[in-house]
């Protein structure tokens, strides 16, 4: 049975782009699920997917209201495919909460889907906590799960094998990707000590690369002035805290070697920094 129902009046498309994004393992802050609705914002609901069938309700549970001791309204997890039309562009957006199940099955059906569409290409969007500088522009990854030369022009992640627990969503990508539809993702750095549940000049840079990739631009709307405020608010509390101001001096010297730092440089880093904490 179909992990996916797709609406009655499916929308004529032309060469659609998919983006994804899940929350969840690689979705640090928010960032890449904020950049994916942002970009989804007033879109039309193409396809929903069967949440009971991929979603432990344990591990995440869904928010009840209770109102004067009514039970009032339970809000259920929800993952959706919309569709909106950017500059002439025909785009689908999936996003939703990681699924717990059936990672193998949903990406069957979402190649299926993905080929019922019409999907030319897939976008993947993630983020990943990192011993970066808040003081830079948020450093972008690119990977290709087909052609690299997908990825050129963008800045690519460390060289030789970097071994990691999986997401579902390059799970799904592999599956697509594998059939023939060229996929692309972009994963953004967030600097691990923000301590903030969404990092808006991450979301930026996300919704940056994707207007490149796609030759569109998307109106950014409020994330501009959110993620000034955000720089503020952090530049004045690391402005009071002399060993953090040394940690991100230690950052900003890294980056301005205008090298990858290696997987080593950021254990270390990271280690250091929290030992200094304790």
């Amino acid at each position: 049975m179909s992990l996916y129902r797709l609406e009655e009046q499916i929308p004529v498309l032309t060469a659609p782009v998919l983006i994804v994004a899940f929350d969840g393992w690689i979705d640090a802050a928010g960032a890449a699920t904020a950049c994916a609705n942002h970009v989804a914002e007033g879109g039309r609901v193409v396809a929903s997917f069967d949440v009971d069938a991929l979603h432990d309700y344990r591990a995440r549970r869904p928010v009840l209201d209770v109102v004067d001791g009514v039970l009032a309204r339970m809000q259920w997890p929800e993952i959706m495919m919309r569709h909106v039309a950017v500059d002439g562009r025909d785009l689908l957006v999936l996003v939703g909460p990681e699924p717990d199940y059936k990672w193998k099955q949903l990406g069957d059906d979402l190649l299926e889907l993905a080929l019922r569409l019409g999907v030319v290409e897939w976008i993947s969007l993630g983020a990943i906590p990192a011993a970066v500088p808040h003081t830079r522009p948020v450093p972008v990854l690119a990977t290709a799960s087909t052609d690299a030369s997908l990825r050129d022009g963008e800045q690519q992640g460390p060289g030789g094998i970097l071994r990691v627990p999986a997401a579902a969503l390059s799970a799904v990508e592999m599956t697509v990707a594998a059939a023939g539809i060229p996929a692309v993702g972009y994963y953004a750095q967030i600097p691990h000590y923000i301590g903030v549940a969404a990092y808006a000049p991450a979301t930026v840079a996300l919704l940056q690369h994707v207007e490149r990739r796609l030759g569109v631009t998307i109106p950014v709307g409020s994330l501009g002035e959110e993620a000034l405020s955000q720089r503020e608010r952090l530049d004045a509390a690391i402005a009071e805290d002399p060993d953090t101001r040394e940690y991100l001096a230690r950052l900003e010297a890294i980056a301005s070697e205008e090298r990858m730092p290696s997987g080593d440089d950021l254990a270390t880093e990271i280690e250091r920094y929290l030992k200094e904490q304790t």
